[in-house]
């Protein structure tokens, strides 16, 4: 099986480059024939890929020990739920995964785009194998997933895809097994998010770059491209969230967010895909940032082959990061080429990117988009500027020096607070210009919304200046998204004689992608008044407890009434039971528990923590269980008191539920038109 997924590879690669070749000497022709043959290349490599991925599983599923990937990440007591997910466990085989989502991807844009855009059609089929050369490239020379175990003369071992002189096959009594920290369901399914998102950034990308090559620079290409762009980013941005609930309760460090590089490599190329969501609306509805436009599809999808790297090439220290490889050099190559490609095709093509109009006041949407365009790009450099210091840090003085969450929260926070600002404003601006008197008249109900939510929080919750501004923001945008629905439904209320829920859900069908960015928002205000309660008024404490001992804090009580041993296929648990209490109220019996991976070939895996976590609307109760005495009578344990942590996770669903509506195609049946206020017309 192993020689088959080799092959598959060898043949994907030789596929692949001629139909590189194939598809861009079709476009430039405009030879209908050439074009068919690069779409069948593409097809052919997405099955030879899908071949040699099924391969991996099949070697992993049934532990092919002989195999070095398979050895390394897998062990015979793993169960086979991440044996599974061990394809993305390491290096080879989460390269790999990267092709087969693009592989995926790819098959079915091009099934979709093809025969409508015969002259983009060639060049999107010609820049998608690109990338996946590129991809197949390493996957063959430098982290192939199939080379087998030997034993050389020395006594050594070596992964290699051909025998090296002398050596001999080698087979281990077991493996490596798999990282402990990636031995979590989230750790399942989160990757997968991630890459989904990470990779379907090359569509937008390819999309654009396509009609930089083909000539075809009108507006309407915004349109298209926008679901090829609204998927992937819906996938990130959950990947993401699901990233931040398995480092919440895997980790127990008693948070959600550590700006680690890895963390940070996800999170940059969603900001500039945010900000190119929103710069598309401008193109279209104005003709305005044409080359801004271009810009924002190369560069997310630019600064994810730039995560991928640092993730990938173990240059920075993270807990998610691999171990250093060889893969660095190839990745340099193609991050430095693309972007000089790029360049110099924008340049050429710059006569062909002249917009439509100029911007007609300051006071105006297209002006709002745009600040929120620049604050996005902005927050996501500086980010990436954070993340990769420690790499300029030792290019220039020998020694990484690492910047810290102190430095992000400090450039990043007041960022994110301006574009929550924006958000509240910008719904309520006009087209091309809006009159004071008119921006007072619809700022006036959020303002007094928000100014009463200021003095509350004054008055009754607390007086620190930077929760009180950030929930005061929160309330105007939730403020301002709220009289949006109201005057929508008014309008159409008054128009039609429509009941009001028939008459907001009617605005609603109608006006998709504008109501679905305003549910969207509203989760964004979730996840910000979540992030800020539980970054200002966690409660935390360490303490050890001797059975039946209780501790206090944040209002509730701890008491340790138990430890207790369990033995697993791959790992023992030593289980803690801690009765918590709040006042004489029993809340419920938490079980903290520390895992122990037994000592496989020789290495150590060393302990992981599964915290106890009670959830309520109001706030999580977070208990960590970091050891105990010889005899089972003392623990040590870290306490928190999270607030509103539950209104993250439950923003992330409303921002899904948001996106889906405004990508969900709705047939609209046919009426009369009606008259609606000013600032409910459809963006």
């Amino acid at each position: 099986m192993a020689d088959i997924g080799y092959i598959a590879l060898l043949l994907a690669l030789v596929v692949a480059v001629f139909g590189v070749a194939l598809s861009f000497i079709a476009g430039f022709r405009r030879d209908a024939t050439l074009a068919a043959s690069g779409r069948n290349a593409l097809y052919a490599t997405a099955g030879l890929v899908v071949i040699a991925s099924v391969a991996l599983w099949y070697l992993l599923l049934t532990n092919d020990l002989s195999i070095d990937y398979v050895a390394s990440h897998t062990e015979q007591g793993l169960p086979l739920f991440y044996r599974f997910s061990s394809f993305w466990g390491g290096q080879a085989g989460s390269l790999l995964f990267w092709g087969l989502i693009l592989a995926i991807y790819s098959t079915i844009m091009v099934a979709v785009v093809f025969k409508r855009e015969p002259r983009r059609g060639p060049f999107i089929v010609g820049i998608l194998l690109i990338v996946q050369v590129f991809f197949l490239l390493i996957n063959v020379f430098a982290a192939n997933p199939f080379e087998r175990l030997w034993l050389l003369a020395d006594g050594t071992t070596q992964g290699a895809v051909f025998r090296p002189e002398g050596a001999a096959l080698f087979i281990p009594a077991d493996g490596s097994g798999l990282s402990p920290l990636l031995q979590n369901y989230w750790m399942v399914i989160h990757p997968v998010f991630l890459y989904l998102g990470y990779v379907g950034l090359t569509l937008p990308m390819a999309y654009a770059v396509s009609g930089m090559i083909s000539g075809q620079l009108d507006t309407g290409w915004v349109k298209s491209v926008r679901v090829w762009l609204m998927i992937p980013w819906l996938f990130l941005g959950v990947g993401i969230l699901m990233g931040s609930q398995w480092a919440y309760v895997e980790l127990g460090w008693g948070g959600f967010w550590a700006w680690d590089p890895v963390e940070n490599a996800s999170f940059i190329p969603w900001l500039t895909a945010t900000a190119f969501l929103h710069s598309i609306i401008i193109q279209r509805q104005r003709g305005m940032l044409k080359v801004w436009n271009m810009i924002l599809a190369f560069i997310s999808f630019w600064l994810v082959i730039v995560g991928t790297f640092i993730t990938r090439s173990g240059i920075i220290d993270s807990v998610h990061a691999f171990a250093l490889s060889n893969v660095g050099p190839l990745f340099m190559s193609f991050i430095v080429l693309t972007f000089f490609a790029f360049l110099g095709l924008l340049w050429y093509r710059l006569p062909l990117l002249q917009s439509d109009a100029e911007l007609d006041s300051l006071l105006s949407r297209e002006s709002a988009f745009l600040y929120v365009n620049v604050l996005f790009i902005v927050a996501a450099f500086v980010t990436l500027f954070g993340t990769i210091f420690p790499i300029v840090s030792e290019w220039i003085t020998s020694t990484k020096i690492a910047v810290g969450t102190p430095y992000f929260n400090k450039v990043d926070g007041p960022l994110f607070l301006a574009i929550l600002i924006l958000m509240g404003i910008g719904p309520l601006l006009g087209w091309r210009r809006t009159s004071p008197d008119m921006l007072k008249k619809n700022l006036a109900p959020p303002l007094a919304f928000a100014g009463a939510t200021f003095v509350f929080l004054i008055m009754l919750v607390s007086r620190r200046w930077v929760p009180v501004v950030a929930w005061t923001v929160c309330a105007l945008v939730a403020a301002t998204i709220v009289w949006e629905f109201y005057r929508g439904a008014r309008g159409r209320h008054i128009a039609t004689r429509e009941s009001w829920p028939v008459a907001l859900s009617n605005v609603m069908v109608r006006n998709q992608r504008r109501y679905g960015g305003y549910i969207v928002h509203f989760g964004i205000v979730l996840i910000t008044v979540a992030v800020t309660g539980a970054t200002s008024y966690q409660f935390n404490l360490k303490s050890s407890l001797q059975m039946n001992q209780s501790t206090e804090l944040g209002g509730y009580t701890f008491t340790l009434t138990g430890l207790d041993q369990e033995r697993l296929s791959n790992h023992d648990a030593m289980i803690a039971s801690v009765l918590v209490k709040k006042g004489d109220r029993v809340i419920g019996t938490l079980k903290p528990q520390m895992n122990f991976y037994r000592a496989v070939s020789g290495r150590d895996m060393g302990p992981t923590t599964e915290v106890g976590l009670h959830v309520s609307p109001r706030e999580d109760v977070y208990v960590v269980f970091n050891g105990w005495d010889d005899a089972g009578q003392l623990g040590a344990f870290e306490f928190f008191v999270n607030p509103l942590m539950v209104w993250m996770w439950i923003g992330g669903l409303v921002l899904i539920a948001g996106t889906l509506f405004a990508l969900w195609p709705i047939r609209v049946a046919s009426t009369r038109q009606v008259r609606v206020p000013a600032g409910t017309q459809p963006v």
